[in-house]
């Protein structure tokens, strides 16, 4: 039987706009199998558009049964596009950790936090007449504050971050939407995260 794992998001975890296996976490899982280890593909909950708070009571909705041999926690942008306060996302953001904390068997060497990208550099992003500078200062301090309470609870944390700014604009790393990432973009967010994953999953201690 293979390893489970638990992918928890918004839009960009349950992959808004592309196939099932074209999604981050499933390349991910896909990419760990072709190393040798045996991660079964996730049990996803992830809604387009949620919060912080919206995951929080989604996964109470679904209750899922751990404990899980990996997890992955990607959360914040619908925070910062509908201007809710940095503070409030730390304290939301850091319960959602320590659930997924819980769900990884209490071991935080088994969960994953990915950063969110920088919609502002995106089509739709360049059309929303919004301060691209802005959304470009808060994407940097939301996934700070994310970095640091990671850190501090031993979770890993990989930044993706600058694969949206560096691709943003090129029409075959957005979806048809003009918004999300396409599959060759969550491609490059799975290819980043690979080696910290497998580093994870390898640890026996």
């Amino acid at each position: 039987m293979g390893l489970s794992y638990l992918a928890l998001g918004d839009s960009y975890t349950i992959g808004e706009a592309v196939a099932v296996d074209g999604r981050w976490p499933h390349q991910l899982a896909a990419a760990l199998r072709a190393q040798g280890i045996a991660l079964g593909d996730p049990q996803t909950i992830a809604t387009t558009g949620w919060t912080t708070d919206e995951l929080d009571a989604g996964i109470n909705d679904v209750a899922p049964q751990g404990p899980f041999d990996f997890v992955s926690l990607l959360i914040g942008v619908n925070n910062q596009y509908r201007g809710r306060p940095l503070d409030e996302y730390q304290v939301q953001f850091q319960a959602l950790l320590q659930r997924a904390i819980g769900f990884a068997g209490d071991r935080a060497d088994r969960v994953l936090v990915l950063s969110f990208p920088d919609w502002g550099t995106t089509p739709y992003g360049a059309g929303s007449g919004r301060d691209l500078g802005q959304i470009e200062l808060e994407t940097d301090e939301f996934n700070a504050a994310a970095e640091v309470i990671s850190t501090q609870q031993g979770v890993a944390f990989v930044d993706i971050t600058d694969i949206s700014r560096d691709t943003g604009a090129d029409p075959a790393m957005i979806a048809e939407d003009g918004l999300h990432p396409s599959a060759r973009m969550y491609a490059l967010w799975s290819a980043r995260a690979l080696p910290v994953a497998a580093h994870l999953l390898g640890r026996t201690d």
